[in-house]
């Protein structure tokens, strides 16, 4: 009984510490605004960039981070005018980009857009709550008439996900990516969810096409960007590809790439999450 008392005790103390440490990650995490034109605002803290909406109409916002940062998200539209969006967009199902889905749906009345297969994979995973899913999905795409700006909202197949959108604001020419772009960062393609490489790549390609010199852009993660700036993430993405495959060809394993590493000019696209090891079995 005594051990048993005792492996309980310890098992409780583990999960407090669990739960302590998800806490603390996210205490000094601030959320840090800035106007870019017309009614569009970025804020960054943790997880994916946000974009918002905010003016006469109300308050949009496309992704939501983490769900222990909701109320500083909270917090921090208050400060450009409405702590209620009305709406939610999430650019695709990952947990950094709809984790605060739930509080903005309970606590606020938000009404949530997504792609159909981001609705899909969200109900499939039972930590997820009802009110966190999306209750407008979409095929193709949808256009939002807000603030007095168009919002063109549109899939893009089998890229970072099989559920991404992109949020493209006509007049102030703003354009957010979700994660089809990680400036000056390995991208994360998840390979389980319906992502491909080769989609990824085509999908940059085709919103370089749409956009000008002059667009502000919105990536997933890391800061803000010019369409130059894009244009060199789909070269290291081509590059690194073709050096992939280049070593493929001559025989060599996966695991003999990893060994020999990418060449040097590459090494700064390096992070935590994203390694040189993790890109090269992702191209591999």
């Amino acid at each position: 009984m005594k051990q048993l008392v005792k492996c309980c005790f310890t098992l409780t103390a583990a999960f407090a510490a669990t739960q302590l440490y998800a806490d603390d990650r996210f205490a000094t995490v601030e959320i840090q605004s800035a106007h870019l034109a017309g009614s569009v605002h970025m804020l960054t803290g943790a997880g994916g960039n946000i974009g918002v909406s905010a003016g006469e109409d109300g308050v949009l916002i496309i992704d939501d981070q983490f769900a222990p940062l909701a109320p500083k998200i909270s917090a921090a539209l208050g400060e450009l005018g409405n702590n209620t969006p009305s709406y939610v967009i999430n650019t695709h199902f990952h947990g950094d980009h709809t984790g605060s889905n739930a509080f903005f749906h309970d606590n606020k009345g938000a009404t949530i857009f997504a792609h159909d297969n981001v609705r899909v994979r969200l109900a499939s995973d039972s930590s997820v709550a009802t009110s966190a899913l999306p209750v407008v999905t979409y095929e193709q795409g949808v256009k939002i008439h807000f603030n007095g700006e168009t919002l063109h909202v549109f899939h893009l197949p089998a890229s970072h996900t099989d559920g991404d959108s992109v949020v493209w604001f006509e007049q102030p020419n703003v354009l957010h990516t979700g994660d089809l772009f990680f400036n000056g960062l390995f991208p994360y393609i998840d390979l389980g969810a319906g992502g491909t490489v080769a989609g990824y790549i085509r999908s940059v390609e085709v919103l370089l096409d749409r956009i000008d010199e002059d667009t502000k852009i919105i990536p997933g993660h890391g800061p803000l960007a010019t369409k130059q700036d894009y244009q060199a993430f789909l070269a290291m993405m081509k590059a690194t590809l073709a050096f992939v495959n280049a070593q493929k060809a001559k025989g060599m394993s996966v695991d003999e790439v990893v060994e020999a590493g990418l060449p040097d000019e590459w090494q700064s696209w390096n992070w935590n999450f994203i390694t040189e090891e993790k890109w090269i079995r992702t191209l591999y």
